[in-house]
């Protein structure tokens, strides 16, 4: 069949990957997907984030792991790679669980981009994060704004950012990165702030706020955050370039609290723990550069977005409960 191209989507399984690959198939492209599927939440969830692509003609699924598998073959005729995988989880990236992060976000790019080396690859994408910034001074924080990460998680990231600039400069791999602010919505992972509330709040158990919830986070849908993949695949560069990917929606978390509460009809209970190491005090992204380069405007404010959220789990849930 007639297609735009080949795409090679890693984490192909998760909350964005699922999500982008479903893109792209609608968009006119194939796709090629890696997960592999590892223990951080359970297999059955991803599973079902890919119910939707394993009926699609364009679409294949490989259960790989970018460590150790021999890469080249996924790669065969791929012109655009996006590279979603990694270990989340900036306070689980502590202590014994760092050789996870080692080998999931910084071993694993740098396999994938040395097996990119020398191919016609017109284009790898790689999904960073608002941990590299750490507690900025100033915000909102533009690109230029100093790397100092303050989690072990956030380390990697920065250091997958690093080898992506290493293998363009070195060897013409053209990577690029987004740097994402805290992307919710629909199939959100089960460890993540959002999905915990909704399901404290459909329990009527207290939700566990680490702080006083004054903290705030520039949320991203995770619709924009596809669409920002899709701005960066269309819009030529021929240097290294970094975006930040923000949503717009600056909220402190006793904000979506009181939101959810609307939303949901439900009146929050809430218990404060102390303030987790790692956590930042706030995000807010200048997303001008991508406005500006990419053509990229977050288009989902965070309410509507909240209200998607809510919809999906109350479905999703729903459906785990009847199926035991």
């Amino acid at each position: 069949m007639d297609t735009k191209g080949r795409c090679l989507v890693t984490g192909v399984a998760g909350f964005i990957g699922s999500h982008l690959a479903e893109r792209l198939i609608r968009e006119g492209y194939e796709v090629v997907g890696i997960d592999r599927f590892s223990d951080y939440y359970p297999r059955r969830l991803k599973e079902q984030n890919l119910l939707g692509l394993q009926v699609q003609r364009g679409f294949q699924l490989f259960e790989a792991d970018l460590a150790t598998a021999d890469l080249s073959p996924l790669l065969a005729n791929v012109r655009f790679v996006y590279h979603e995988a990694a270990q989340a989880g900036v306070r689980a990236s502590w202590g014994e669980s760092f050789h996870i992060y080692l080998r999931d976000n910084a071993l694993a790019t740098q396999r994938l981009l040395e097996a990119c080396k020398g191919r016609s690859v017109e284009r790898l994408i790689y999904a960073s994060s608002s941990s590299i910034y750490g507690d900025a001074a100033d915000l909102p924080v533009t690109e230029e704004t100093p790397a100092k990460p303050v989690s072990p998680y956030g380390v990697t990231k920065l250091a997958g950012e690093h080898l992506c600039y290493l293998y363009r400069t070195t060897y013409n791999v053209p990577a690029v990165a987004l740097r994402y602010f805290t992307v919710y919505g629909p199939r959100q992972r089960p460890d993540m702030a959002f999905h915990r509330f909704i399901e404290a709040m459909r329990a009527g158990t207290p939700i566990t706020v680490y702080g006083d919830g004054e903290q705030t986070r520039d949320f991203t849908f995770v619709g924009d955050a596809v669409e920002a993949n899709l701005c960066a695949l269309s819009r030529d560069t021929q240097e290294w370039r970094v975006w930040n990917i923000g949503g717009g929606s600056r909220a402190s978390v006793n904000q979506v609290i009181a939101s959810l509460g609307r939303i949901m009809g439900r009146q929050a209970k809430v218990r404060h723990m102390p303030a987790q190491h790692g956590d930042v005090r706030h995000t807010w992204a200048d997303a001008s550069t991508a406005r500006r380069d990419l053509g990229f405007a977050p288009r989902t404010h965070l309410e509507e977005g909240l209200r998607a959220q809510v919809a999906w789990q109350m479905q999703a849930t729903g459906k785990q409960s009847s199926d035991g």
